[in-house]
């Protein structure tokens, strides 16, 4: 397996995102790493429930050696071994992101030997992360143009800060990844959206984010492409705790799906919930940028993993994405690039390093 390499994680965006990546990685290239300084950047820095729980459950997937992974460390060393599939389990036992959670686990199981399920405990919509909802309406879409095959369910959602969600995916392995081109936006031909309660919260909190957020979609909606946003109360059957947000997103006849979402709160208008996610949409497609910033950075490792060169019309580069491709390109001989044309429209390129899974030969 070579050297260990050392990675610092309070560089660039300093958060849990080098981590994850550099662990998923780490597993799938077999190459040992240390990281220190994790989280630095955090008020409360080190590892939290949803970091450690991630990590064990790559090392389980990988059998892995791994040591500091404890609650508020910040620095572990992880050994990958051979990968294996099969059912896996992590609970954070908090409102900890699920999402995240899966960001770490979902490229590992890629490459495993056969199927793979996952049963995951937590927040479902929490802050700071992507809600269940973006993922399975637009990464899961996008894994698939990679090819990569995932279903999906949520049983139970989980708010702050309970938590107490239940998501159940699986995801089939690949031979290798496809690269993408995702170069022209289109036209629109959909635009929907989930507006939720839970909990003691009245439902016309849901009604307010939704019009709210519908008045400012009237910008570009079209005669084939009417918002349409869905307006929830969640029953105690179906949600743990008192919760409240709205996800938004918009589908073009060129395969783009775009996403936003915003989470209601004590501090903030049920009105102003609604603007916030709606305004972060429409500004993503009035820059007809084939990906949303969210997705933006999480296609990362895909596009570094796939067998040729994949490229990606994309708005401004987010902190989250500078952040991917420098663990990309530390951990992989993936090289990005951001070009430019005489509009100042950007395209993200990559030439992916076509990883193979090898461990499908060993299944009779």
């Amino acid at each position: 397996m070579g050297d260990t390499i050392e990675i610092d994680g309070s560089v660039l965006e300093g958060g849990g995102q080098i981590l994850r990546l550099a662990v998923s990685l780490s597993s799938l290239l077999k190459k040992s790493i240390k990281i220190n300084k994790i989280r630095a950047s955090r008020s409360k820095g080190g590892l939290r429930p949803q970091h450690l729980k991630g990590i064990q459950m790559a090392r389980e997937m990988c059998n892995g050696n791994l040591t500091g992974a404890v609650i508020e460390s910040t620095e572990i060393a992880f050994r990958p071994g051979d990968l294996k599939s099969g059912q896996f389990e992590a609970d954070t036992q908090t409102a900890g992101s699920v999402g995240l959670i899966m960001q770490v686990a979902l490229p590992i199981a890629l490459y495993g030997p056969s199927s793979t399920t996952l049963k995951l405990k937590g927040g479902t919509n929490a802050d700071m992360a992507p809600p269940i909802d973006h993922t399975m309406n637009v990464f899961l879409p996008m894994l698939r143009k990679f090819g990569g095959e995932c279903e999906c369910s949520i049983l139970k959602r989980g708010y702050y800060p309970r938590g107490g969600g239940i998501v159940e995916v699986r995801i089939s392995p690949v031979d290798t990844l496809k690269p993408i081109h995702l170069t022209t936006f289109g036209t629109l031909t959909r635009i929907w959206g989930r507006s939720y309660v839970a909990g003691s919260l009245p439902i016309k909190m849901a009604h307010e984010m939704a019009d709210a957020a519908q008045r400012i979609l009237k910008k570009v909606e079209n005669d084939n492409a009417k918002v349409n946003i869905e307006r929830v109360k969640e029953s105690s059957q179906d949600a743990v705790g008192n919760g409240s947000g709205i996800t938004l997103f918009a589908e073009t006849d060129s395969g783009c799906i775009l996403g936003a979402s915003a989470l209601g709160s004590k501090l903030i208008p049920s009105v102003e919930v609604g603007v916030k996610a709606a305004n972060e949409l429409v500004n993503t497609i009035l820059g007809e940028y084939c990906v949303d910033p969210h997705t933006q950075d999480q296609i990362i490792i895909l596009m570094a993993l796939a067998n040729g060169k994949s490229i990606v019309k994309c708005g401004p580069m987010t902190q989250h994405t500078e952040t991917a491709i420098f663990i990309a390109e530390k951990l992989t001989n993936a090289k990005f690039v951001l070009n430019e044309d005489q509009k100042h429209v950007k395209f993200l390129e990559c030439d992916g390093i076509g990883l193979k899974n090898t461990n499908l030969k060993k299944v009779s």
